[in-house]
């Protein structure tokens, strides 16, 4: 299956209950039913997790690092390979964000100034030079649906001088990054560029970035710069004055996001899309989500129960295997625990995303909400 040109980046607001969402948005490879919870596949994967199987598990899209990607094996050996959907085996939509983040966290000796930020690899020590216009470039290489432009995200708490100055430079960068998306031909492709939302918990700057960038003719916007150690009452606040700046017609991402509970609390404020490493790496490290609350593999009182971890679950590996099992996976580093967990965890997590889309539609968000809430603190020990 190859990409639709003729499916131009679009979205279509659905129906609404409150301030919950439901939409899809259309892109060359297909539509993405919203509220979304896109898979991080970080390096052209979604660890240890088959493709097929996260379709399966109700994915229409997934997530793809830049930075990681530029290092190896290299957007433009990507390129030549066809573009990432090829390589990945993925024929379904792809978000890519900018990589300015893994810069910030992950490389070497960083140097950030009005041009972009230079830095060493992680991988080898090799000096790179990120620009806006570079970014855009990678992710057009790449050839993905949702591309993202350059910010500068920083962490919270940090004094209100550089929250403003990270804003600022960010709505700059916001505009190299527009021009280059269309001197790429992106528009005709097709495909959609966010604009990203910064000014870390300074409600004005919130609001300010967020103005500014509706000005400009984003495909969408992204909620930029949160769940970077902030409680999640400031990011909740944050999400409350910052939605209503947003356009309506336009999907709104909010990036890198969270816990089960940051999703439903941040659906109930109107945003459209979800990524976070959280159920993938929460899988490989022994921890399970379910509709009962986690559950720690790891714990000794899994050792004799031959209960699965939700008998009702759709999914083989939460329905099928024992909670015995699985902790003895767990505490005999098999690679096939992390493997199971991970497919619990997703398939939990779009569970929830279906659940919830299914509430908005019926006109039921609020009683899902508090339903789902009141699950989880029942707990799985009294509820199975």
């Amino acid at each position: 299956m190859s990409g639709n040109t003729e499916n131009r980046f679009s979205f279509k607001l659905l129906k609404t209950d409150g301030k919950a969402r439901r939409g899809e948005i259309t892109t060359p490879h297909g539509l993405v039913r919203t509220p979304a919870f896109m898979p991080v596949g970080t390096q052209a994967t979604v660890k240890a997790m088959y493709p097929e199987q996260v379709r399966d598990l109700g994915s229409d899209v997934v997530l793809g690092n830049t930075y990681h990607l530029m290092l190896r094996p290299t957007a433009e050996r990507v390129h030549r390979l066809g573009g990432l959907h090829t390589f990945m085996n993925w024929p379904h939509t792809i978000l890519t964000d900018s990589g300015g983040f893994q810069v910030m966290s992950l490389a070497q000796l960083r140097k950030l100034d009005e041009t972009g930020v230079r830095f060493q690899s992680h991988i080898d020590g090799q000096k790179y030079h990120l620009t806006p216009e570079r970014s855009v470039e990678i992710q057009g290489l790449l050839g993905s649906d949702i591309q993202m432009q350059l910010d500068e995200c920083i962490r919270l708490p940090a004094p209100r001088e550089e929250v403003a100055r990270a804003m600022e430079l960010s709505l700059r960068w916001a505009e190299r990054s527009r021009t280059q998306f269309e001197n790429m031909d992106g528009p005709a492709k097709g495909q959609g560029l966010y604009g990203i939302v910064q000014g870390g918990d300074v409600e004005d700057l919130r609001i300010r970035s967020a103005e500014e960038l509706s000005k400009m003719p984003f495909e969408g916007y992204s909620v930029g710069g949160l769940a970077v150690g902030e409680p999640q009452d400031v990011m909740l606040r944050m999400l409350d004055i910052t939605n209503p700046v947003l356009p309506v017609d336009k999907p709104r991402y909010l990036m890198g996001v969270g816990t089960p509970d940051d999703i439903l609390e941040s659906v109930a404020r109107g945003i459209d899309q979800f990524d976070c490493v959280m159920p993938t790496r929460a899988g490989r490290h022994g921890l399970a989500y379910t509709r009962f609350g986690k559950v720690n593999l790891k714990n000794a009182r899994h050792a004799d129960d031959p209960r699965p971890l939700d008998e009702a679950s759709n999914c083989p590996a939460t329905s099928t295997y024992s909670r015995a099992y699985l902790h003895h996976l767990v505490r005999a580093g098999e690679g096939l625990a992390g493997m199971l967990l991970t497919w619990n965890n997703l398939a939990y997590y779009q569970s929830l995303m279906q659940g919830m889309r299914d509430a908005i539609e019926a006109g039921t968000f609020e009683d899902f909400r508090q339903k789902t809430k009141e699950n989880w603190a029942r707990g799985d020990i009294a509820a199975l």
